[in-house]
């Protein structure tokens, strides 16, 4: 019973819902195995190092003389110390180091305004630069993947390959290939200026381009390395800002293509609906079309005269294809109304009996009609033409009543 119920829901709910329901338990899941790693990996390497401060630390106090409160107060001096070894931080250049890590969202957390005034601009700073930066990054994302397809098409004509169209496979490798030499490069470059290692340079290359920031390593922190070493912080400031513009660009090419296709699928099934809803008028159209003309059948039946709607009876119509006598003495072969009437106020001479009387012959045998006329008041004409049986009809000015009497006919 539970089965086939979340079976029906699933079937019912969307497929934009059924992807986000996905989407959301693979990240769960991801979560799961990332913390299921990381304290495979970090836990004991954590304890141990714990373990390593905490001698070190005694062996301070009792070397020292260092009371608690004496070496928390060392430890406030030795951390608030930390980001001045790499000069004025708040000078134009280190300022413009940290707008970068602002409006960048890398955040490496090396400075931090001290003031409120600062802590105020800076948020609205990161309110405005953040929304500008993405979409600065994202454009020149798209304008960069639109010269390298270019590039790229230009490549394949001169060495004449047989399909020149460059096909999204061949943009992310490219694409992919940018990228991991634009992290080679500043690993080399930072391992030269940091004195890191290869790896260590890498990872700090990795963390910052991908806007994680950790801030476990930092460029231009060393030996007031802000002032004293400008083309240093300049390369710096570029790899930065390059190096978003090609993670940028791949990103593009990759990720928003996969961010993209809710809204195309809810654009779709708009569109499915739509076209349904009008294939469903139309065939609502057409049958009530097909229905009014096989009920509904309109015989004129001279001037002024009215028109009758005759609906044929169901169990006729199914007799009607049955093999029956030429001379049917319940079948009556033709029908005949009389319904236009003439007045002696009218200036045309007065038709015969035989003009009144205007039948018609259907093979299609229909119920038996019967109405009645009360009066016929000659006071209005109708433009129309078309009167029901009891409707009034006026060839002229002038008002002809008759006295009270009663008609019928019947079809």
């Amino acid at each position: 019973m539970l089965k086939s119920s979340l079976a029906q829901l699933l079937h019912t709910m969307k497929k934009q819902n059924i992807r986000t329901l996905s989407l959301i338990l693979c990240m769960f899941s991801y979560l799961l195995v990332g913390a299921a790693v990381f304290d495979a990996l970090e836990s004991e390497s954590e304890i141990s190092r714990k373990r390593i401060l905490e001698e070190k630390r005694a062996n301070l106090k009792n070397k020292y003389g260092f009371t608690d409160e004496d070496y928390r107060e060392i430890e406030r001096v030795v951390l608030q110390s930390e980001p001045h070894r790499a000069g004025k931080q708040w000078k134009f250049a280190g300022s413009f180091y940290f707008a970068i890590t602002v409006i960048t969202t890398i955040g490496y957390g090396h400075a931090a305004p001290g003031t409120d005034a600062g802590k105020v601009f800076c948020m609205f700073y990161a309110v405005l630069g953040i929304p500008l930066t993405l979409v600065m990054f994202q454009s020149l994302g798209e304008r960069m993947n639109t010269f390298v397809r270019f590039l790229l098409k230009k490549l394949k004509r001169c060495f004449h390959m047989r399909k020149t169209e460059v096909s999204m496979e061949n943009m992310v490798l490219v694409g992919f290939l940018s990228c991991i030499g634009t992290l080679g490069i500043g690993a080399a470059a930072f391992s030269y200026f940091e004195g890191w290692t290869f790896f260590h340079s890498y990872y700090y290359c990795f963390i910052t381009l991908t806007t994680i920031g950790f801030g476990d390593f930092v460029a231009l922190q060393k030996n007031e390395a802000l002032q004293k070493k400008p083309p240093y912080v300049a390369f710096s400031f570029m790899y930065i800002l390059v190096g978003l513009t090609v993670i940028g660009a791949f990103l593009n090419l990759v990720v928003l293509r996969f961010l993209t296709m809710n809204s195309e699928d809810e654009r779709r099934d708009a569109e499915e609906r739509a076209s349904l809803r009008r294939a469903q008028n139309n065939i609502h159209l057409q049958s009530s079309l097909i229905s009014r003309s096989r009920s509904s059948i309109f015989l004129p039946l001279g001037d002024r005269t009215s028109q009758i709607n005759l609906i044929p009876l169901m169990q006729e119509d199914s007799d009607r294809d049955r093999p029956r006598a030429s001379n049917p003495p319940s079948r009556a072969g033709s029908f005949c109304t009389c319904m236009c009437y003439r007045s002696h106020f009218c200036d045309s001479p007065a038709i015969s009996h035989h003009e009144t009387l205007i039948c018609h012959t259907n093979p299609v045998y229909y119920n038996s009609i019967s109405f009645k006329i009360d009066e016929i008041s000659l006071s209005t004409r109708d433009n129309t033409g078309f009167s029901s049986p009891a409707s009034t009809f006026s060839p002229g000015s002038q008002r002809y009543r008759k006295s009270s009497r009663v008609r019928r006919k019947s079809i």
